[in-house]
């Protein structure tokens, strides 16, 4: 999954694709660099960023879904707002990637067991801007799959089928780096919870603060987002190798290469 995002303040690209053109083209580059899905996005969700109108976000994202779509590409809306989502699969759009897998908005299930709709739903305590947004687990790995379960057995009792539903652990929100490690080491126990995994840890600030060699100190501040690409891929690998359905990513290049040796280092096992 490829990530377009189509707003002024994306923590990655600083508003680089809030051109609709600009943001159509760069969805077409990640699919010759091999993404399946175009993910379009129109609301940040960096820490400190505020909320658009609907309006705004409906503006930002329609546009570049209806393009995208007409020209043959799988898209993927990115939002919390049911009326957005459903306004982005009636222009073409496929899956639904929803932050706060329907806590955000309460007539996001019901849209999504209406349309049949794929819905990724991310574990989610709240917005990053949300102060109560509790980081506190004593168990992370284990909270996690227990919460998503419950937000799993919430959707069907709205009508939405098993079958429609991806996981995604939501690494960044709600967690600290030591939270993301472990839930990255734990990622086989959120593929045992049976349902299609989305694993999302493209750019995010722990992966900017990598030791320079083992043993070393962790730096105390993190790389650029644009520096990050070499470490997204890592943990690409770490989610292909724990079973996971795809990843999220800005750079589709780095990722690709990391499983195509993955994969063809398994072929060669294989063939032994």
């Amino acid at each position: 999954m490829g990530v377009v995002n189509v707003t002024p303040d994306s923590f990655s690209d600083g508003g680089r694709f809030v051109d609709p053109e600009a943001a159509v083209a760069r969805g077409r580059e990640l699919v010759a660099a091999g993404a399946e899905l175009v993910d379009v996005g129109g609301e940040s969700t960096r820490p400190g960023s505020s909320r658009p109108s609907e309006a705004e976000e409906r503006d930002r994202v329609l546009p570049v879904v209806s393009a995208l779509a007409q020209q043959g590409y799988a898209v993927s809306i990115d939002t919390m707002r049911a009326s957005v989502a459903q306004a982005a699969l009636e222009a073409g759009a496929v899956l639904v990637n929803d932050v706060s897998g329907g806590l955000g908005d309460p007539e996001m299930g019901p849209m999504v067991a209406q349309t049949g709709a794929r819905y990724v739903v991310m574990h989610w305590r709240g917005l990053l801007s949300d102060p109560t947004a509790t980081h506190h687990y004593d168990d992370v790995v284990g909270e996690v799959c227990a919460e998503l379960g419950d937000r799993v057995d919430a959707l069907v009792g709205l009508g939405v089928r098993e079958e429609q539903l991806v996981l995604d652990p939501g690494l960044g929100f709600s967690k600290d780096a030591g939270h993301n490690w472990t839930l990255l080491a734990g990622l086989d126990r959120v593929v045992a919870l049976g349902l299609p995994v989305l694993v999302g840890a493209s750019r995010k600030r722990f992966l900017g603060r990598l030791p320079a060699r083992p043993g070393a100190p962790v730096p105390d501040e993190p790389t650029a987002p644009q520096e990050r690409d070499v470490a997204t891929a890592a943990t690409s690998l770490l989610a292909a190798q724990a079973g996971a359905w795809a990843v999220r990513v800005h750079e589709v290049g780095p990722t690709r290469d990391a499983l195509a040796v993955w994969e063809l280092t398994q072929g060669a096992a294989g063939a032994r």
